[in-house]
């Protein structure tokens, strides 16, 4: 299922997929696949691209 509620909060806080892949540490194509639902990250990264873009677990990856 693809993530919107990431895309749009990356999108909200004007941040490129690559700068929010630097800020997690990890590739622009992860951030990508992760948009598309084509990836399920990890918890850690789960908890660092909330923190990079201020949300919730909640808010980014449960319904």
């Amino acid at each position: 299922m693809k993530n919107l509620k990431m895309k749009a909060a990356r999108a909200g806080m004007d941040l490129s997929q690559q700068q929010l892949a630097e800020m997690c540490g990890v590739s622009r194509q992860t951030i990508n696949a992760i948009e598309k639902g084509d990836y399920n990250p990890t918890i850690n990264l789960c908890i660092s691209i909330c923190k990079a873009l201020n949300k919730t677990l909640d808010e980014l990856f449960w319904e």
